[in-house]
């Protein structure tokens, strides 16, 4: 599955990893996290409650993630006047950690770098800023009852920068995969724990670290999905990407047959 020579570039890779991030302004790859290490300030805008809201407040939240588990701490917050409560209540729902009103704050904690995330369309101050492509309005939008985990692995399977469909096909598709993983995941906990390969962890690692791709993240896991790695290792493998993905793929582990 993984040669030598794979192993080999992913090692090289592993070893200089930094996460960056196209900024919208200028097109071109940033580091997102300070030379020293320093907090970053995250900031989400939205202009209301809809889809395409929730996905720049998703992709807040993996920015956060990914920032913390490069050792970056992180300051994350959310813009906008307009139905807060209700874009809280549905990043809660998708399984997004709180961010905090950015209103009336300053600098403050002394952050050494700001990152925006922003809509396509949308306005923010000076600094980096990440785009994030809408969510078609046409498609019949987030059913009535959905499971928020299928949800957002629907939206977490299109690049940030391409418009993304949440009908039925694409829900579809979701719930079938992430059933299979967590009965996967689970089945996988009964052998012993083994640890995951470096040229896999590299894999991960360098694929998130490239400007947030996460897709990519996703063909590593259906990878070693069907690999000949150990049960113990593909387990381990998993729980470490859902780190960013913040899927609950552990989510049945230990339960009753």
């Amino acid at each position: 599955m993984f040669g030598p020579a794979v192993a080999r570039r992913c090692a090289r890779a592993y070893a200089h990893l930094v996460l960056r991030i196209i900024d919208a302004r200028t097109g071109e790859p940033v580091e997102a996290a300070p030379a020293r290490r320093g907090l970053t300030r995250v900031e989400a805008h939205t202009a209301g409650y809809d889809a395409t809201a929730l996905r720049v407040l998703l992709v807040t939240d993996l920015l956060e993630r990914a920032l913390e588990l490069g050792g970056t701490p992180v300051w994350a917050l959310m813009a906008g006047e307009r139905e807060q409560a209700e874009l809280r209540a549905g990043a809660a729902a998708l399984g997004m950690r709180p961010l905090e009103d950015s209103r009336g704050t300053g600098a403050g904690l002394g952050e050494s770098q700001v990152i925006h995330v922003v809509g396509e369309d949308g306005t923010a101050p000076d600094g980096i800023r990440v785009a994030v492509a809408p969510v078609d309005p046409a498609a019949p939008g987030i059913p009535e009852g959905a499971d928020p985990a299928v949800v957002r692995l629907a939206l977490l399977s299109r690049p940030r920068s391409a418009p993304v469909r949440l009908d039925v096909a694409a829900l579809d598709e979701a719930r079938d995969t992430l059933v299979r993983w967590r009965r996967a995941v689970a089945e996988w906990a009964r052998l012993p724990s083994r640890a995951i390969p470096e040229e896999v962890r590299g894999e991960l690692r360098t694929a998130w670290e490239d400007d947030l791709n996460v897709p990519a993240v996703l063909r590593v896991l259906h990878r070693v999905e069907t690999s000949d790695l150990p049960e113990g290792a593909r387990f381990e493998t998993y729980a470490y990407a859902d780190r960013l993905l913040g899927l609950e793929l552990a989510r049945d582990v230990g339960a009753s047959a």
